[in-house]
C-alpha cells in the first residue's frame, strides 16, 4: 500500500538487491501456506531369514517403486519477495520512508523476525534472500518485479500486491478484475521461463475495510489520511452516510475479487501456493499498524505477517 500519489519507479530495476543490507538505503515511497507434501515414505526393505538371512534364499526381493518428488519443499533454502509498500516495510520505521529491514518476507530485524530469517536463519537469510518489492506497486507493475526474482534462482518467491489496485483515488479508477487475473498469470508465467521449479507463497491482499475502522479511532491517523492516503477508502473517514458506505463496500468486494484470483490462478501451478486469506482474515489492531499513518503494518504487524507466512509454509499441508 502506498499513498494515492504517482508511483515511483526503481532507480535501478535490473540491480539485485540483498533484502536487509546496510548498503541499502531506505527509499522515498510513491504512490501475506501453507507448505508441505513432504514426508518421503520408506521403501520397503528386502526380506531376509533370521540371523541376517540365514535361510539360504538367493532371491531379493524387488525394490517398490520410488517415491514420489515432493511437491512443495518446507525448507527453501533461498527467497525472494514481490509486492509493494508492505513488503517494503513503508512508514514502520519512519514517516513517508522504506525500512526493507523490517519487511516481513526478507528483513534483517530480529523483533520481527522476517520469514526468510525463520527459515534459513539471520545470517543465510542476509547473503540469501532478495527484496524486489516497490512502494507504490501494482498488479501491472509484477512482471517486471518477478522477472528480477527469477534472476535470483530463489527457491521461494513471496508475493503480496494488490492494495494499491484497490487504494485509488476513486473507485472508478481501481483496477479491473480480468486485467488483475492477465497481469498475474503473466508475471507467473515470467517467474516459469526462468525458474520453473521455484516455489511461491502468495498472500491475500489485506482487508482494507478493516483497516479503515481501525485507523479511524486515532485522530492523528485521520489526519494524516487527508494527505492523500487511499482516498478510495479512507477519504471522509468519518461519513457514514450512504454513498460513503457505498464506496467503502465497493474496495472491499474488489479485493475480495482479488483474492479469488489469486487464489485462483495459483491452484492452477503445482509449485504455487495461496495463504487461504489468512492475512484478508487477520483482525489487525492498532498494536499493528504504522504510528506513522495508521494504514500501514509497523514492526508489530510486520512481524505477524512473518508468522503467518512462517505457519503457512512450513504446515503439513496447503490451506483448507
Amino acid at each position: 500500500m502506498s499513498r494515492s500519489a504517482p508511483d515511483r519507479l526503481p532507480a535501478d530495476p535490473s540491480a539485485r538487491r540483498p533484502s536487509g543490507g546496510p548498503h541499502r538505503r531506505p527509499r522515498r515511497a510513491g504512490s501475506v501456506v501453507a507448505a508441505a507434501v513432504a514426508g518421503a515414505v520408506a521403501l520397503a526393505g528386502c526380506g531376509g531369514g533370521a540371523d541376517g538371512g540365514s535361510s539360504g534364499s538367493t532371491a531379493a526381493a524387488s525394490p517398490g517403486p520410488s517415491p514420489a518428488a515432493p511437491a512443495w519443499d518446507v525448507s527453501p533454502a533461498s527467497v525472494a519477495a514481490v509486492g509493494d509498500s508492505i513488503t517494503t516495510g513503508f512508514d514502520a520505521c519512519a514517516v513517508l520512508a522504506d525500512c526493507p529491514e523490517v519487511s516481513w518476507a526478507t528483513g534483517t530485524d530480529e523483533g520481527v523476525r522476517s520469514l526468510a530469517t525463520r527459515l534459513l536463519g539471520a545470517s543465510r537469510a542476509a547473503s540469501h534472500s532478495w527484496n524486489h518489492a516497490v512502494s507504490g506497486a501494482r498488479i501491472a507493475q509484477l512482471p517486471e518485479q518477478m522477472a528480477l526474482a527469477a534472476k535470483e534462482r530463489p527457491e521461494l518467491v513471496t508475493v503480496m500486491i494488490g492494495a494499491n489496485d484497490a487504494c485509488r483515488d476513486s473507485v472508478e479508477l481501481m483496477t479491473p478484475v480480468e486485467d488483475f487475473r492477465h497481469f498475474f498469470e503473466v508475471s507467473l508465467r515470467q517467474l516459469r521461463a526462468a525458474a520453473p521449479k521455484a516455489q511461491v507463497y502468495v498472500s491475500s491482499v489485506p482487508d482494507l475495510k478493516r483497516l479503515w475502522s481501525t485507523g479511524r479511532k486515532n485522530p492523528l491517523g485521520k489526519q494524516i489520511w487527508k494527505l492523500g492516503i487511499c482516498r478510495s477508502m479512507l477519504q471522509d473517514a468519518d461519513d457514514m452516510g450512504a454513498a460513503a458506505v457505498a464506496r467503502r463496500e465497493a474496495v472491499r468486494e474488489r479485493v475480495v475479487a482479488f483474492n479469488g484470483v489469486l487464489r485462483d490462478v495459483c491452484a492452477k501451478d503445482r509449485h504455487c501456493r495461496y495463504d487461504g486469506d489468512a492475512v484478508f482474515d487477520y483482525r489487525f489492531t492498532g498494536e499493528q499498524l504504522s504510528r506513522w499513518d495508521w494504514f500501514h503494518p509497523g514492526r508489530n504487524g510486520q512481524a505477524r505477517l512473518a508468522e503467518i507466512a512462517y505457519r503457512n509454509v512450513t504446515a503439513a499441508g496447503p490451506p483448507a
